[in-house]
């Protein structure tokens, strides 16, 4: 076959371009580190170079979410925690004023003392996340939770939020709720359960309370209607043989019978009685409707109680039972909601280790796609360079042959 002179020259021309190129892509993957530079590189890889990209960009924002979770779980802890420790000096403060042994000065005093901690509990309820939203205030964290009115009528504290909670995502599969909302951990607790005596025939009562408030709340969500009123009414009837019995008015079941000395207090089902009559007289009592009360209102309430003068007695006694029976109840369920924040932690934490080791994995396999063989590179960039140095030197020589040189 027969070549042109520009067909050698092209040719010639074309291979050393093409060197030239292969020559330049390598330096350029040693010079970057990177075997695919663009995605005409390698397609195949280069996407999944993408895809593996944003996988490590989603694992970095859910470590700085993580790292803001735990953040938010630590100071919502700590208030709460505050606020359990103000609550347990309260009750001290409150067994202390049940003492006969103190005067109308001296509870006074101890009111004085608890009136602090109520303003010490309300800021808490207060409180603002380092963002400044309002941290119990659900939805409505613009405004504080709680707000406070001491001559308000009926509730002194109305929570002014909402239930709402935020959640967080941590991984591709784990969501967390981060914030709580002050109508479930402080407003949903129930104050504690109690009976009013409505009537009696024939039957004198000279006193009637919770004796064992347990026992009492053991017979009240036994036998609490919350839907027909009647069914909340019950009867004690005095009987032959020194024996009172309890029955339901409604149903008529008899649910306990004891016995029973006149003028003599007497328990039954957690509460105490005492009361004068004759066989066949009777006492009408009905269960009071569950109502529920926050520490601040029960701290208010006992100051309130304890800066009157010359309250002693039952009186005193019904309110110091009341207010320790219903911080018990709002302790424990801030305990609870602490025990929830640690669960929540110790999740977080195994996410974040996780996150840790996924990235290791996803940073390895994108390594393996995109980054350059040193080594192979290396030894390739010359092998070409010395392929494109012959080329260059043999060229010229090839070039000059003619059969000019031997006529």
């Amino acid at each position: 076959m027969r070549i042109s002179t520009n067909q050698f020259f092209n040719r010639n021309l074309d291979a050393i371009m093409d060197s030239q190129r292969k020559l330049a892509d390598t330096q350029e993957q040693l010079s970057t580190g990177k075997r695919i530079n663009r995605p005409s590189d390698d397609p195949v890889g280069a996407a999944q170079v993408v895809r593996l990209t944003e996988q490590l960009a989603n694992i970095d924002q859910y470590k700085k979410n993580n790292g803001l979770f735990i953040s938010r779980l630590e100071q919502q802890e700590t208030v709460l925690s505050n606020i359990n420790d103000a609550a347990g000096r309260a009750r001290q403060l409150i067994q202390q004023a049940g003492s006969g042994v103190l005067n109308d000065a001296d509870r006074r005093a101890i009111g004085s003392e608890i009136q602090q901690i109520r303003d010490e509990v309300l800021d808490l309820m207060n409180a603002k996340d380092p963002s400044g939203d309002y941290m119990f205030a659900g939805f409505q964290a613009d405004s504080p939770a709680f707000s406070f009115n001491p001559a308000a009528t009926g509730k002194a504290v109305r929570f002014e939020g909402d239930s709402g909670t935020n959640s967080v995502k941590l991984s591709d599969s784990v969501t967390l709720r981060n914030t709580t909302s002050g109508q479930d951990v402080f407003e949903n607790v129930i104050a504690p359960q109690g009976f009013s005596v409505t009537g009696s025939a024939g039957a004198t009562v000279d006193k009637s309370d919770v004796a064992n408030q347990d026992a009492f709340d053991s017979f009240f969500n036994a036998n609490y209607d919350g839907f027909t009123a009647a069914n909340n009414d019950f009867r004690l009837t005095l009987q032959a043989g020194n024996q009172v019995q309890l029955t339901n008015v409604a149903s008529g079941a008899v649910i306990d019978t004891v016995d029973y000395t006149a003028g003599e207090p007497f328990t039954i089902q957690g509460m105490s009685f005492t009361v004068s009559g004759a066989a066949g007289d009777t006492v009408d009592f009905s269960l009071n409707k569950p109502e529920k009360k926050n520490i601040a209102e029960t701290l208010h309430d006992i100051y309130t109680a304890l800066a009157v003068d010359g309250v002693s007695g039952d009186t005193l006694r019904k309110s110091i039972q009341g207010a320790i029976s219903s911080i018990d109840s709002a302790t424990d369920k801030i305990s609870a909601e602490v025990s929830s924040i640690g669960g929540r932690q110790n999740v977080a934490t195994a996410v974040f280790e996780t996150n840790l080791d996924l990235e290791v994995n996803v940073r390895s396999a994108r390594a393996n796609i995109e980054e350059t063989d040193f080594a192979e590179a290396s030894a390739e960039f010359a092998r070409q360079e010395t392929a494109l140095n012959a080329a260059l030197q043999t060229f010229p020589r090839i070039s000059s042959l003619s059969l000019f040189n031997f006529i």
